[in-house]
C-alpha cells in the first residue's frame, strides 16, 4: 500500500491509501478520489518526504521489540497455527454453515478453518458451537 498526501483545488489537505501509483491515477481519472471536506474531485498528490525505515525501527513503531522469551512464544504460536492449518479443512466463507452441520450431526466431525464475520462468530457461540480466531502474528501484518 502507498500513502499519499493529497490536496484539492480549494487547498484542503488529506491523505489516501492506494495499492499502487497506477491505482491512484485510475481512481483519480474516474472521479473516485474526492476531498472529504468539500467533495471536489479535483485532487492532486502533494509533495511528501519518503518514509524510510529499517526493520528495527518498524518493530519499535509497532511495539514489537521482543525479548528472547517473547520470540520463543511467537515461534510456538506459529507452530501451533501451522499444525491447525495442516489438520483442518479450509472451507473459506462457508465456515459458519459447515460448523453448524458438524455441530448438529449432519456431517462427520472434522477440524475446520475458514472465515466468519464477527456477527456470524457470535451467532455460532450463542448456539453453543466452539469457535476461536487464529492469531495474526507480527510478520503477517502489512
Amino acid at each position: 500500500m502507498i500513502r499519499y498526501a493529497l490536496t484539492c483545488d480549494k487547498g484542503h489537505g488529506f491523505e489516501g491509501w492506494f495499492g499502487s501509483s497506477a491505482d491512484f491515477e485510475a481512481q483519480s481519472e474516474s472521479g473516485l478520489v474526492t476531498c472529504p471536506i468539500c467533495g471536489t474531485a479535483s485532487v492532486n498528490r502533494a509533495l511528501m518526504a519518503p518514509a524510510l525505515s529499517t526493520g528495527r525501527r518498524k518493530d519499535k513503531q509497532r511495539g514489537l521489540m521482543m525479548d528472547q522469551a517473547q520470540q520463543v512464544a511467537i515461534s510456538k504460536i506459529r507452530e501451533m497455527v501451522s499444525t491447525i492449518r495442516a489438520n483442518a479443512d479450509d472451507v473459506g466463507e462457508k465456515f459458519p454453515e459447515e460448523a453448524r452441520k458438524i455441530h448438529y450431526g449432519e456431517v462427520e466431525a472434522r477440524g475446520l478453518i475458514g472465515r466468519a464475520t464477527v456477527e456470524e462468530a457470535r451467532a455460532l457461540i450463542e448456539e453453543g458451537i466452539d469457535v476461536a480466531p487464529l492469531p495474526i502474528l507480527p510478520d503477517e501484518v502489512n
